[in-house]
């Protein structure tokens, strides 16, 4: 039995440093969780967000969302809540602030796919460094993870991937792994999209 191929939105940061929820940003028409959602659902088998749980109430439904179990910290709370419950899946998890991100660069990602390897990564070809939040994480790399996290000083998914058997990838252009994390940030991305 081939192992299904997962989408997960992380939509549960608390948006600090941009002050707005990152994931209801509009850059392309619609709400930018919700426009990643829709770019992921044609590569992936099903697609989730992952939120927090005073979130459940934003999104109508519920098969459509794992809420953080808040038994980890930083993004592998998001990433490693939806392995428990669908432990089987490899998972291409994206962050909610890739307003740059296209379909082309995320059929990419799933085509390179190493299906052996812990986990198959995107990486700008100026830092040669894994994207943890635009790759995808198979099964055994989730299970790794989770060993990771209990042992582990840092929570940081990048640190994982550095020190892990993964493939990287690199796009064709650096800017579609672009992410929006302040105001100004945001408005040069949108700036971009209108181009």
């Amino acid at each position: 039995m081939s192992t299904p191929l997962y989408g997960l939105i992380l939509s549960g940061g608390k948006s600090t440093r941009m002050g707005n929820d990152k994931g209801l940003l509009d850059y392309h028409g619609l709400p930018q969780r919700d426009y990643l959602y829709g770019m992921a659902a044609e590569v992936c088998d099903q697609v989730f967000f992952s939120i927090r749980e005073e979130q459940q109430g934003e999104i109508d439904a519920t098969d459509r969302y794992i809420v953080d179990r808040n038994e980890y910290r930083g993004p592998l709370n998001g990433i490693l809540s939806a392995h428990k419950a669908h432990p089987d899946a490899a998972w291409v998890v994206l962050a909610c602030d890739l307003p740059l991100l296209d379909v082309n660069a995320l059929q990419t990602l799933v085509n390179e796919r190493d299906s052996d390897k812990l986990a198959t990564a995107y990486a700008t070809r100026e830092s040669k460094l894994p994207e943890p939040l635009v790759s995808i994480w198979e099964p055994k790399g989730l299970q790794q993870a989770m060993v990771y996290m209990e042992a582990a000083q840092s929570s940081c998914p990048r640190k994982f991937l550095i020190n892990s058997d993964i493939k990287l990838i690199y796009p064709e252009k650096d800017e579609v792994l672009y992410n929006a994390n302040s105001l100004a940030e945001y408005q040069f991305a949108l700036a971009k999209v209108s181009k």
